[in-house]
């Protein structure tokens, strides 16, 4: 997309923000917000509308390089939303409660989340770095190669076999085999 966007006003500005953003911006805040797909969705459009309210951010470079700044807008908007929850918690009715998740729900993705970390140390710094760019920032095969300093085929084949060995080491992560019928 080579358009130059340098209007503020430009009724076609979201629309070409969510299409060539959204789905990783979403990715990366449902991250931050622990599943919450609700508050995600809030966030990325708040952040796209900032976005649309600074057109300086556009104007140096359009969007190729509007990324970093949508990113970093979108994990401030988060840690405020966060912040702010904590200063005062939702008042929450008594119904509500039978829905709340078990502190074992928690406790398993706690555990879940150590396991990670573990299996992701016992990888090469390459095979991380890649799973880095790919899975936690959310890049594509070709940003990641280009972030790196590497092929695109050997962002690639280091993804295949660090996700190879993460199956290795953290049996019982993967997939739930079907049941038959």
């Amino acid at each position: 997309m080579t358009t130059t966007l340098t209007h503020r006003t430009d009724e076609h500005l979201l629309a070409q923000l969510q299409q060539a953003y959204g789905k990783a911006l979403f990715g990366f805040l449902l991250g931050l917000t622990y599943g919450d797909r609700q508050r995600a969705e809030d966030l990325v459009q708040e952040t796209l509308v900032r976005a649309w309210k600074h057109p300086e951010a556009l104007e140096n470079g359009g969007l190729h390089s509007l990324r970093p700044w949508l990113w970093t807008v979108g994990r401030r908007l988060a840690i405020d939303a966060r912040r702010a929850r904590m200063v005062r918690p939702d008042e929450v009715a008594t119904d509500a409660l039978d829905q709340a998740p078990h502190l074992d729900d928690r406790m398993d993705a706690a555990v879940a989340a150590l396991d990670v970390r573990e299996a992701l140390r016992r990888l090469s710094p390459e095979h991380r770095a890649v799973l880095d760019q790919i899975y936690f920032r959310g890049a594509s095969v070709g940003e990641a190669a280009e972030a790196l300093g590497i092929p695109p085929g050997t962002v690639k084949s280091r993804t295949y076999y660090a996700l190879r060995v993460l199956r290795t080491v953290m049996p019982g992560y993967g997939p739930k085999p079907a049941r038959a019928a």
